[in-house]
């Protein structure tokens, strides 16, 4: 599909949008889901999430704004892999596990930087940017050593439309195009890969689950956000589209109507943030809300034990500050985004892991209208059912 016809697709959501505005209703699936209360808490189920979902599936794990620069890299932990992503002076992006080929030591401090080769701390054993073992201190007293065959182990990776994507199955390996089924056209549309990296900040709440559901729906803007949110956007009103496991979450504003209303048809498509907002979800683990100024890009990754998550909130603008001033702007508005997440989302995370870990009940509920949180939790299900034969889940 060319940028044209996305555009026409958009318009036909906002049109849907402002429907469901106009009518009071919201997008419906056939029926409830149940899911058992223990899936937020048992150690197996977490494991096997681990296992079958984080370290086998493509992660975004960076963005080409963070380390456009040859030299550039980050280093980075997920969920429990040290990860190091570097970019060539080609300008190819590689990962490896950030891990020394001599006694197992990093070869990279977590954080960004720019170096032609990394060299451990431990005994200086010195790597090129592509990984390849270069330099073995004192060589002469060590021993033989093939260097060939004792570079950084590399993990499959690709950057497609200014994210970076990467395995952390040593012995995997990924279709992008075939993953997400075209979703990816709508980040090529924003020119994601230009955009200016403003920083990150990190907040820590319950299981990574109880965490990311409340990014899958807006059925509590009004009880929870009735001043940050519900203010700009109706409470449980919302679109969803599928795209493999992953989704696009159409939330139309109170004013769509007459925020559209002066706008020909033909360009209801080009008017995200005024009239509409998209929150877009990358299965399993981000979700990515643009808005006017600066954009919010949560990774959510789970903790060391089933009830803990850490989340990292990216924040990127379309354009580089110009002055100080801007920056500082810009900073503001991360730190207030953050404050947000947590206090009204995080905080109320933490008090249902305490409830679900009571035993009150034995699952949850989630209803028609929560139709994404559904479409999240069997698409889980299906990865972790291991059974390539069953059908997949459909929107």
């Amino acid at each position: 599909m060319d940028r044209a016809a996305r555009i026409g697709q958009l318009g036909d959501v906002a049109e849907v949008m402002l429907g469901y505005v106009e009518n009071k209703t919201t997008f419906q699936g056939e029926g409830t889901l149940k899911v058992p209360s223990a899936s937020y808490c048992d150690e197996d189920v977490y494991k096997k999430e681990i296992d079958l979902v984080f370290k086998k599936l493509p992660l975004m794990l960076a963005f080409t704004a963070e380390m456009p620069n040859p030299g550039d890299y980050k280093a980075m932990e997920a969920v429990g892999m040290p990860v190091l992503i570097t970019r060539d002076k080609d300008g190819t992006v590689r990962a490896f596990l950030n891990v020394c080929s001599h006694r197992g030591a990093p070869v990279a401090e977590e954080g960004y930087g720019n170096c032609p080769r990394f060299t451990c701390k431990y005994h200086a054993w010195t790597f090129g940017r592509d990984g390849k073992l270069i330099g073995i201190s004192e060589r002469q007293t060590f021993g033989d050593v093939d260097k060939s065959e004792r570079g950084l182990r590399q993990l499959a990776c690709e950057e497609r439309a200014g994210m970076i994507f990467v395995c952390l199955d040593p012995e995997g390996s990924f279709d992008l195009d075939a993953y997400f089924r075209g979703y990816l056209g709508d980040f090529e549309d924003l020119g994601f890969k230009d955009w200016h990296y403003v920083g990150n900040r990190t907040i820590h709440g319950a299981n990574w689950k109880i965490a990311f559901d409340g990014y899958l729906e807006g059925y509590h803007f009004q009880s929870l956000h009735p001043e940050t949110i519900f203010p700009r956007t109706p409470s449980n009103t919302m679109h969803y589209e599928g795209f493999g496991p992953s989704m696009r979450i159409g939330f139309p504003q109170h004013e769509i109507k007459d925020l559209l209303k002066d706008v020909s048809r033909e360009k209801w498509g080009t008017r995200e943030n005024y009239g509409y907002d998209f929150v877009r979800i990358l299965f399993p683990n981000v979700s990515i809300f643009v808005a006017p100024e600066i954009t919010q890009v949560a990774q959510l990754f789970p903790g060391p034990t089933p009830d803990k998550n850490r989340t990292v909130l990216n924040y990127l603008c379309r354009e580089a500050p110009k002055t100080p001033e801007e920056e500082e702007k810009l900073q503001g508005m991360a730190t207030f985004f953050r404050d947000v997440t947590y206090e009204e989302d995080y905080v109320i995370g933490m008090e249902i892991q305490k409830g679900l870990e009571s035993g009150a009940h034995e699952e949850l509920i989630f209803g028609k209208n929560e139709r994404g949180n559904q479409y999240f939790h069997e698409w889980l299900n299906w990865y972790l059912a291991e059974d390539p034969s069953a059908p997949e889940p459909q929107m």
